[in-house]
């Protein structure tokens, strides 16, 4: 019988506690780096017996499942009041950017750096970013797609391309954000949504591929 994987074991135990190991493991991540950090470093963060901790989270690997997992709800939830409010659909969208990428994020950044580190040496948790991008990308596309019928963007833009390309530029910047000391959120934010917003207006046309699906089909990708 197979293992259970570090999602399943992440979720066993959904509660408050469970927040609060959260918040101890980020920050002792953050603050150490995952390798440094043990599950007894996490323990004493969390003001907790090592062996209460594994009764929550029996594994590094588990806790970083439950981080991404958090992470993942959080911005399904950012993204589905986004397309369910009205108003200017730009400003809104440029609003949620700052909120993720000012000057009180540099410790989130961080841990993206380590969790990504992680995943050149560790499938489980490769595998466990590679599916938060694409929840990531699939947001953006249906937010995208709901601004269209909206009217908020043009009818023929190929959601899915554009999408893409975000997540690119939003990797960029969450580097620079947890490794530039002259990192400027507002200077460099708002370059990055000149782009952005260059590619939404429909100012970039893209050259058809026999990968990409289309604006309307792009629609359809699953969330999680």
């Amino acid at each position: 019988m197979n293992a259970p994987s570090p999602r399943v074991l992440a979720e066993e135990f959904p509660s408050e506690r469970r927040t609060h190991i959260l918040d101890a493991a980020e920050r002792s991540f953050t603050r150490a780096g995952f390798h440094r950090t043990t599950m007894h470093d996490v323990a004493a963060e969390a003001g907790m017996s090592p062996g209460n901790l594994y009764r929550y989270f029996p594994s590094k690997d588990a806790l970083v499942a439950g981080l991404c997992e958090r992470d993942r709800a959080g911005l399904s939830h950012e993204f589905a009041a986004l397309r369910e409010d009205g108003g200017d659909f730009m400003e809104k969208f440029r609003a949620l950017g700052h909120r993720h990428f000012n000057d009180d994020m540099r410790d989130k950044a961080r841990l993206c750096l380590e969790i990504w580190a992680e995943a050149t040496r560790n499938p489980d948790v490769a595998e466990l970013q590679t599916e938060f991008d694409c929840t990531f990308e699939d947001q953006l596309v249906q937010t995208f797609e709901a601004a269209k019928t909206k009217g908020g963007l043009p009818s023929d833009l190929d959601t899915r391309a554009i999408a893409s390309i975000i997540g690119k530029l939003g990797d960029g910047l969450f580097v620079r954000r947890a490794v530039a000391a002259d990192f400027d959120a507002e200077r460099e934010i708002n370059e990055v949504f000149a782009v952005i917003c260059a590619l939404l207006n429909g100012s970039v046309k893209f050259p058809p591929s026999s990968s990409s699906s289309g604006s309307s089909s792009s629609a359809s990708g699953s969330t999680s």
